[in-house]
């Protein structure tokens, strides 16, 4: 299969504590998946694109445990290496509260070894759209000049590119982190910045101020995530606001991803900006309704429900 959307990254093995407390203290964990480009493909597919993904597994049983998930998705998996050499990254996840608290296995992972040789220029080439992140860039330099070198490819073929920050302050410095990411920013077509992340990134505070700077770096549209608030939608012919849908979030984890796949999704079956912007709000607040970052991810029809749901409470207000 030729897929329309193609991402690229590390997708990591969830276990996520089924009680409050800290790591040492939590006695069960439920068992996901993560990652966050695995996750924006999940996202994707059940918004009804069609997808594949690029990265390196271990070839053991958390690899194995993704290309199983991956295939019962929909998802192509066609290009995926498994490595004899290295494992799949896992990661752990504890609450207290609001808070989530993370821990990683993720040094020297199979994904973090991907290099430019490994990329299938044929199979970007027939896409549409290539997705990449942040993450992606910060595991490895390997995994970064396989980044730039797949967005080369794609925009070689014309293909777009879509931008998710992703910035994780634990994986690299600020100061590289702003340069490569930024630098991507003016090779991308569409962004993806969350807020919190963006201010750290650019010194700005108002989210408009940080539309416009990115906006100025190049890309075609950019989308600030603003969490329970919605999204700002930011183009070269003027900014708009579009507020989050209501429900009783229980695990805002992987409800960016969820944005993106769904965006993108929308996006290249023809639906408006406008309606791409409700249609990934929706996903993303669906995907807060339950634990874990790929089992509360909402198909078509649920994000469709929930709009239609939505616009009928607002023409009864």
């Amino acid at each position: 299969m030729q897929p329309d959307i193609i991402a690229i990254g590390e997708p990591m093995l969830e276990f996520n504590s089924e009680q409050e407390g800290s790591l040492s203290e939590v006695e069960r964990f439920t068992v996901g998946w993560g990652g966050d480009t695995s996750n924006f493909s999940i996202a994707a597919s059940r918004a009804g694109g069609r997808v594949g993904y690029l990265t390196r597994l271990g070839d053991d049983e958390f690899g194995e445990s993704f290309l199983k998930l991956w295939r019962k998705e929909g998802i192509d998996t066609s290009r995926v290496i498994k490595d004899p050499d290295a494992f799949t990254a896992a990661y752990f996840i504890s609450r207290k509260g609001n808070q989530h608290y993370f821990t990683y296995f993720r040094q020297d992972s199979a994904a973090s070894r991907m290099t430019p040789d490994f990329l299938p220029q044929d199979y970007i080439a027939g896409a549409k759209l290539l997705h990449i992140s942040g993450i992606s860039q910060a595991i490895s330099q390997s995994a970064c000049d396989t980044v730039f070198e797949a967005v080369a490819m794609a925009k070689e073929a014309g293909c777009l590119v879509s931008y998710d920050h992703n910035f994780r302050p634990k994986l690299w410095p600020l100061n590289r982190a702003r340069a490569i990411i930024h630098e991507t920013c003016r090779q991308a077509d569409l962004l993806f910045p969350s807020l919190e992340e963006a201010c750290r990134l650019t010194s700005l505070s108002r989210p408009e101020d940080i539309a416009e700077f990115y906006l100025g770096l190049g890309p075609q549209m950019v989308v600030i995530k603003l969490g329970a608030n919605g999204a700002l939608l930011a183009m070269a012919d003027g900014f708009r606001t579009y507020p989050a849908y209501k429900v009783d979030p229980i695990d805002t984890s992987g409800a960016g991803d969820a944005f993106d796949g769904a965006f993108v999704a929308g996006y290249l079956a023809g639906r408006s900006v406008q309606e791409c912007m409700r249609f990934a709000n929706a996903a993303a607040a669906l995907t807060t309704t339950g634990l874990g970052c790929v089992n509360p991810v909402p198909c078509l029809e649920a994000i469709e429900a929930l709009m239609a749901h939505q616009s009928q409470e607002d023409r009864e207000a």
